[in-house]
């Protein structure tokens, strides 16, 4: 038989297969003969008729039909198990479905994606498991896509243009016809648009939406980075528009309305590069002996109108995102910066909690409401740490933001000494009740005007921070407090942290133990203690950074939510955030919140609130980790000049593809891969956290010092890796 009756004779098979299943398939209750099925078909030949005959039988033999009664078929009950779970990919190309109704994620190769990308909702159909196997199955169905923009790299041709994505999870390349291009050229770096993918087609098709630059210039990796995240970097501009028409004068018929604190005492303590200043600290002695504390927080809500144009942006964007240049605000410069920023000597509309407390730092009484205030002075956190540690009334030059040294007067010098002195009282309290120190480093750079890294230099919390972080936390619980705790149940906005899991702590036991430490797993209040311990340990070790980061994992992740389950890493049963709206918006829902509740109103809409939450968490989730990688992008650049440079560094991550090293003296983090160390032939060991050579057993472990040089730098891509040059003895 000829090649070409072989294939018309083969497709004929298929075609009258697939017609059975139409057939059956449409009324699966019911049974058919061939005559019946034949009719349907509209075969009318005999040779038709003899082939769907013979088609039936085989199909009964291999079971993939069911005789109801002598000659007559049936689809054949189904004992199929679809699963809905969200895809994650790994960078085998593989992929395991997490879903909450399987105590174990399901194995999908990458043949059975059938389309889906990492982090799509999908429903898959699982495989029949053999002999205790793990679960196994191929998607059948995409039901939502996590992302439809990606950002890519072009690859032009004459009639189309192709679109390689940056995202290594991203397997395939995105076809863009020449008319959706938006004429970006050959190498250029943009942003496409998922659109359909036809059955027939190797890839999806796409739009391109934006042209962001060209790789590795620093503007277009920034972009980029807001752009995969779906983040925006500036405001439409009709919000804009919007916004610069508010009317932000102080007027005197409002300060009529609200509580005048104008003439207390008052400052900001901020970075010192801070544009916004949201909070600020008043302090008085009252007559009893007793301080009067007022937490004033800037009025967002007085100029956020719900509903506005200006309010959608705000809680389109949820949160203001700190990349390591610059900051991407969730409001306008005229409100950032201008209207609701604290500056000294302006007046300022605030919401303020106001505290009586007694010299042990007990909260006497307590009033919430709208205020008018108005700054003194304005700090940055060296200059009130100056204060802390010298007790004086000068700032020098070298740490003052001022262009010259100054004086401050007493009043305002035992003011931040007082606020001190019960801020640690407030700590000890905190740290008594179980909460957690996590006072992790942060990896900060100076910057040229081109946004070159001139230098690395890490942020560390010391009093004047935990100032202010005490009086903050004070203001969070209580506004909490105050709604939660009313006789009728109202909605609100709780900021929640839930317990550890027992099984991330199990594993952080066994990298810690590398180190000498460990975490005492009896009870919630040994936890606790060890865990501070652990903490308290390791701060100026080599290892601190590693195990500072281990432990935050081990912790689950706070969330917004109205339903209040208290916050763990804090021990507080009730805690939200009020004080920073203009960078968050839940402070704003909160702030509407409290005021609606102070006024007697009525419970507001769990349903809706719950939602806003919801998203809220969300965008939180997506700007921490595009701030990550901007850390992350500006590390590699930092490292290209370094590149003929020894460094001593620790292990911080093993996987079966290479070890991850941290360097010790700038926290740059890159990959040794497995490939490139030549000495062995190296295999992941993951019950032991290294990679073992199989001649000489040379081991690798979590937490050893190595010494390395870079070996790539990939600013696109955004990887260092290293070339592994021995152990530091």
């Amino acid at each position: 038989m000829s090649k070409r009756k072989k294939r018309a004779r083969s497709q004929r098979k298929n075609e009258i297969t697939k017609g059975i299943f139409t057939v059956l398939e449409a009324e699966p209750n019911k049974s058919f003969n061939y005559k019946q099925i034949a009719s349907k078909l509209g075969i009318t030949d005999t040779k038709g008729r003899n082939d769907l005959i013979q088609r039936l039988a085989q199909l009964k033999v291999k079971d993939r039909i069911m005789e109801a009664e002598r000659g007559k078929y049936k689809k054949k009950p189904s004992n199929r198990v679809i699963i809905r779970g969200r895809v994650d990919l790994a960078n085998n190309g593989n992929a395991y479905i997490i879903t909450e109704d399987s105590d174990q994620d399901i194995f999908v190769p990458n043949s059975q994606l059938n389309k889906a990308f990492h982090g799509d909702t999908v429903e898959v159909l699982l495989k029949n498991r053999r002999n205790g196997r793990r679960p196994e199955g191929r998607v059948s169905k995409v039901l939502e896509r996590k992302k439809d923009k990606y950002v890519g790299i072009v690859e032009k041709h004459k009639t189309f243009v192709f679109v390689r994505p940056t995202d290594p999870k991203m397997y395939t390349d995105i076809f863009v016809p020449l008319e959706r291009s938006k004429k970006a050229e050959d190498g250029t770096k943009v942003l496409v648009e998922l659109g359909d993918w036809p059955e027939e087609a190797d890839s999806p098709y796409g739009t391109i939406m934006e042209i962001l630059g060209m790789p590795g210039e620093h503007q277009t990796e920034i972009h980029s980075i807001l752009a995969e995240y779906g983040l925006p970097y500036e405001f439409p501009y009709e919000v804009e528009q919007f916004a610069n028409t508010l009317d932000t004068s102080i007027k005197d018929e409002e300060i009529a309305k609200r509580r005048d604190m104008r003439d207390i005492l008052t400052f900001t303590i901020d970075p010192k590069d801070a544009k916004d200043f949201d909070d600020a600290l008043s302090f008085q002695r009252l007559e009893n002996g007793n301080f009067e504390i007022g937490v004033h927080i800037a009025d967002v809500s007085h100029y956020l109108t719900p509903g506005s144009i200006l309010d959608d942006e705000a809680f389109n964007r949820a949160t203001s995102v700190y990349l390591v240049d610059r900051v991407v605000p969730m409001l306008p410069e005229i409100l950032s910066n201008n209207a609701c920023s604290l500056r000294p000597k302006e007046e300022k509309y605030t919401f303020s909690a106001v505290f009586e407390m007694d010299e042990n730092a007990k909260v006497k009484s307590q009033w919430f409401g709208r205020t008018v205030i108005l700054s003194d002075e304005r700090f940055a956190y060296e200059e009130a740490q100056h204060i802390i540690e010298t007790r004086s009334n000068s700032i020098p030059d070298d740490i003052s933001i001022r262009e010259s040294a100054y004086d401050i007067s007493n009043e305002i010098k035992e003011a931040v000494l007082q606020l001190d002195v019960l801020a640690k009282i407030m700590r000890e309290k905190r740290m008594d009740s179980g909460a957690i120190s996590f006072d992790k480093i942060e990896v900060k750079f100076n910057l040229d005007q081109e946004k070159n890294p001139e230098s690395v230099f890490f942020k560390e919390s010391k009093d004047a921070n935990k100032l202010i972080e005490e009086f903050m936390l004070l203001a969070n619980r209580k506004v909490a407090e105050y709604v939660g705790k009313q006789k009728s149940k109202k909605t609100f906005v709780y900021r929640v942290h839930d317990e550890p899991d027992i099984d991330k702590l199990m594993a952080l036991n066994g990298v810690i133990s590398r180190f000498g430490h460990s975490v005492d797993l009896r009870d919630r209040k040994s936890i606790n203690g060890s865990l501070n311990r652990l903490l308290n340990d390791v701060k100026g070790k080599k290892e601190q950074n590693l195990v500072d980061t281990l432990a935050i994992r081990s912790m689950s992740k706070a969330v917004y939510t109205t339903d209040n389950i208290g916050h763990y890493g804090l021990a507080f049963d009730f805690y939200t955030h009020f004080t920073s709206p203009i960078r968050r918006y839940p402070d704003v829902m909160v702030h509407r919140l409290l005021q609606h509740y102070l006024n007697d109103g009525t419970t507001k809409n769990e349903t809706v609130y719950e939602e806003q939450c919801q998203h809220s968490s969300n965008m939180e989730l997506l700007a921490a980790n595009a701030e990550r990688d901007s850390i992350k992008y500006m590390q590699i650049k930092f490292m290209e000049d370094h590149s003929d440079k020894e460094f001593v560094g620790v292990i911080s991550g093993v996987t079966e593809w290479g070890v991850y090293v941290e360097i010790i003296e700038n926290k740059c983090e890159g990959m040794v891969r497995i490939r490139d160390i030549k000495d062995d032939y190296y295999v992941f060991d993951e019950r032991q956290y290294a990679i073992i050579g199989e001649r000489f057993k040379e081991m690798y472990q979590l937490g050893d010092e190595v010494i390395v040089m870079v070996k790539n730098t990939d600013l696109v891509k955004r990887h260092l890796d290293f070339t592994l040059l021995g152990r530091n003895e």
